[in-house]
């Protein structure tokens, strides 16, 4: 703003320059979904090393092909991860009875095998009208009659009853007289997280006489029968009176494994020290359980460390199938979408439930999904019985069709590694390849740019002893049209990565996206802009606010360009932004609109490297 001069004399005014510089987003933060031994869940952890990982998640864990998934990727070059450790949720017990020709599907109101104790039955005695019904909620010798109730009434008549409608399901008409009782089945117990309860005693009686006491609730901060191996102790030794201190060891087999001490703790949650936001902050293993109450006074000393005690025992559940386990729900920000809380990440891995099964089409197209919306790439490996190249080019279809349109964001990569184990005395297993080849896409990304295909004989994989199927030059012929990107090994360079393509990278589709180092220096861009130009909103829609889009972004652009991020010789074959009255019309004014086009020339690898050779003719005398 002007100054304004009241008294003769020199002014200084700051006038802006324009320069509001754009910065390029990480390129290779890695997501990881999948089970380890403990840690928190359904909430993305950002770790930098492996040690981070066996730190907070429990390290290698047989069960957890995520956790070799994310040993391999910092072993290729990786660097940042986020992890997001999954339980299994469990399933509600489901039942269907007919209404005509249409179904109406019933759950049980709580996840797990109790729900399969319920059965149920439909009559039409004493009813209202033809629209009216009865329905029979059976367990063991009780039944639950919910008598005459009309078709379009069953949701709220069962909404407070342990079997339920399931929520989408709808109902026409009334439902068909049952035959025979349709038991609930399908169900699967979820997994349980461990609690502590520390007790205080308030000084006090009930009416019976016996010592009122309040607990201080602990939880292991993630489900599972880990949590079981906690012991907790408690001392009044404090620098000021009304604090305590909390002990907690993880004991396997008899031998204390870990130990953390939090000194100086108070139960008033306003305090610095509160019990509630210390546990939160600092501790490893368990948080305060904010289902309770925290106890109006200090927990008393312990003389022995106070574990999990039924019911309050952690359990892993029952194993899940891999859509429950994966997909969760986008509303609760839980299984994949629990990155909803992640502000940036790169690269989605999602390895298979075990060592033998398959991420099903379900999930892949879910996920891929997801990437697209996120700007970000999915690592898909190939089903564990496609261990010939026959095999591979059946099964693709039934791999790449559910993706559907977001195939431009979703690489697949076959054969699998073979990895020593140590936990199986470093004999060799098969495992999935997502995280080897995510720590090469980062490795690449950090050495060269993310504009430099992850592949060729720089793309050596680090830790892999061999891979489930040798294929020859012939074999990969016939893979690599088809957009499966494959790993190979060569006697001069080891087990290297041998393809770039996205999943509509089949040469039959023409697709401007076949190429993986196009697709993400694109999502690069598109990220970096997003970023960097929020301070447009609101700004003036005219000419000057163009300007300073044109100069800003043709800056950022610009850096790239001379970093070799873009083909051409010279910046105007390299790239442009375009931000005009062409581009934004007045309409476009009126509409609170600014339009801003920006082009650039891709990078696209060498894939095949033709050499031509010719015979220089000796003189022939004529």
């Amino acid at each position: 703003m002007p100054v304004t001069p009241t008294y003769p004399g020199v002014y200084i005014e700051e006038i802006p320059s324009g320069v509001r510089t754009i910065t390029g987003v990480a390129t290779s933060i890695t997501a990881f979904l999948g089970f380890s031994f403990k840690g928190p869940t359904n909430d993305p952890v950002r770790i930098q090393n492996f040690g981070d990982f066996e730190r907070l998640f429990g390290g290698l864990t047989y069960d957890s092909t995520m956790s070799y998934a994310v040993q391999q990727f910092f072993l290729n070059g990786g660097v940042d991860a986020l992890i997001v450790r999954l339980a299994n949720p469990g399933l509600k017990a489901k039942a269907t009875l007919k209404a005509g020709n249409d179904d109406l599907e019933l759950e049980a109101a709580e996840a797990g095998k109790g729900g399969e104790a319920y059965s149920l039955a439909v009559n039409h005695e004493n009813v209202s009208d033809d629209q009216h019904f009865n329905l029979l909620i059976k367990k063991g010798s009780e039944t639950d009659t919910v008598s005459n109730i009309k078709f379009d009434e069953v949701a709220a008549r069962l909404a407070d009853k342990p079997v339920r409608v399931k929520p989408g399901s709808k109902l026409g008409s009334r439902l068909d007289v049952t035959t025979q009782d349709v038991p609930l089945d399908g169900g699967s117990d979820p997994a349980k997280v461990a609690k502590i309860q520390l007790p205080y005693k308030t000084g006090t009686k009930d009416s019976n006489g016996a010592d009122v006491v309040e607990n201080l609730v602990l939880k292991a901060k993630g489900e599972g029968s880990w949590g079981n191996n906690l012991r907790v102790s408690v001392d009044h030794d404090t620098a000021k009176a009304g604090q305590f201190n909390l002990s907690i060891e993880y004991v396997e087999d008899g031998e204390v494994k870990a130990r953390e001490t939090l000194r100086n703790l108070d139960i008033d949650p306003t305090a610095t020290r509160s019990v509630a936001d210390v546990l939160k902050l600092q501790s490893t293993f368990v948080d305060w359980d904010e289902k309770s109450s925290l106890p109006s006074g200090l927990p008393e000393v312990t003389t022995t460390p106070i574990v999990p005690v039924d019911p309050d025992k952690g359990a892993d559940g029952d194993s899940p199938t891999d859509e429950s386990f994966y997909l969760g729900s986008q509303g609760d920000k839980t299984g994949m979408y629990a990155l909803e809380k992640a502000d940036l990440f790169n690269l989605l891995c999602i390895p298979p439930i075990n060592r033998t099964l398959d991420v099903s089409a379900t999930v892949l197209a879910a996920a891929a999904k997801y990437c697209s919306d996120r700007r970000a790439m999915l690592i898909v490996d190939s089903p564990n019985d496609w261990d010939t190249k026959d095999k591979a080019l059946k099964g693709l279809k039934s791999v790449l069709d559910p993706i559907g349109g977001s195939k431009k964001n979703a690489a697949i990569f076959f054969p699998r590694v073979k990895l020593a184990d140590p936990l199986k005395e470093n004999r060799l297993d098969t495992f999935a390849p997502c995280g080897v080849i995510a720590g090469i896409f980062a490795r690449t990304d950090a050495q060269r740019g993310v504009w430099k295909a992850p592949a060729g004989t720089e793309a050596g994989m680090t830790g892999v002893r061999g891979l489930s199927v040798n294929l020859t030059d012939g074999e990969n012929g016939q893979l690599n049209p088809l957009g499966v990107n494959c790993l190979r090994n060569f006697t001069a360079y080891g087990n290297v990565v041998w393809g770039s393509r996205t999943t509509e990278g089949d040469d039959r589709l023409a697709s401007e996206w076949k190429y993986i180092p196009v697709r993400r220096t694109a999502l690069f861009l598109e990220e970096s802009l997003y970023r960097g130009t929020q301070w447009v909103v609101f700004e003036p829609n005219d000419e000057p606010l163009w300007a300073q889009i044109r100069l800003n972004i043709g800056a950022f652009l610009n850096t790239l360009f001379r970093q070799g991020a873009f083909q051409g010789s010279t910046p105007k074959e390299a790239y442009f932004v375009k931000c005009d009255k062409e581009t934004t019309t007045q309409n476009d004014i009126d509409r609170g609109i600014v339009n801003i086009v920006v082009g650039f020339a891709p990078l696209k690898p060498a894939e095949f490297v033709i050499i031509k050779f010719q015979q220089i003719a000796g003189q022939i005398a004529t």
